[in-house]
């Protein structure tokens, strides 16, 4: 069954409210991003599943053959089953909203589900997204918020790749925020602030088209 094709954890908010998928990086597993989650949107209810993939003993989402060089069709066997396991729980939650935050490789498949099917999630948070190739977006991005995160001097996700990315959402239609710190691949309280006040403005924009 497609809502239990991964190993998750789920913490429940308000029924009817807002339903918020986390994904871990390479290494974490469900409980990375679980209580980041209920911090940035206390009365969501968060789903953060484990990868399936192990990189030496590290969870990933799916697998690559080096540094920034994607195992494309793995990518794509992932990026259909975590569509699949989404849509199966946006099916059984029913939310108000569906939202997505992902860190590193948690962005990665996060972005790519999104770019397979946009009208998946109402709104992204990418936290320092690798995407080293021209997506291919899957339907018009209008209407959907991304944030994307990101380190000036890091040396994981080059800053030139979210350069690039940024504006190729934007011609697709997408309503996309950057925000940068001056520093490498971790995350910072500057992108947990940012995340906050996205989130809190899908909320805001949830409440007035209800």
């Amino acid at each position: 069954m497609s809502a239990n094709s991964y190993t998750y954890k789920r913490l429940p908010g308000k029924p009817g409210g807002p339903l918020l998928f986390a994904f871990h990086g390479t290494g974490g597993d469900e409980n990375q991003l679980l209580s980041l989650g209920r911090d940035l949107l206390p009365e969501a209810t968060v789903i953060s599943p484990r990868g399936d993939v192990s990189e030496f003993g590290a969870a990933r989402f799916f697998r690559r053959t080096g540094e920034g060089v994607y195992d494309m069709d793995d990518l794509a066997r992932a990026t259909a089953k975590m569509t699949r396991f989404v849509a199966a729980h946006v099916e059984a939650e029913r939310p108000s909203a569906v939202l997505g935050i992902g860190y590193s490789n948690g962005a990665n498949i996060l972005a790519s589900a999104f770019f397979a099917r946009p009208g998946l999630f109402d709104a992204t948070v990418l936290m320092h997204p690798l995407i080293p190739f021209e997506p291919d977006v899957g339907g018009n991005l209008a209407g959907r918020r991304i944030l994307i995160t990101a380190g000036r001097r890091d040396p994981i996700c080059p800053p030139d790749l979210t350069n690039r990315l940024a504006p190729h959402l934007r011609a697709g239609g997408g309503d996309v925020t950057l925000e940068w710190h001056e520093g490498g691949h971790e995350v910072r309280p500057s992108e947990i602030e940012a995340a906050k006040r996205f989130l809190a403005a899908t909320r805001t924009e949830e409440a007035t088209h209800a």
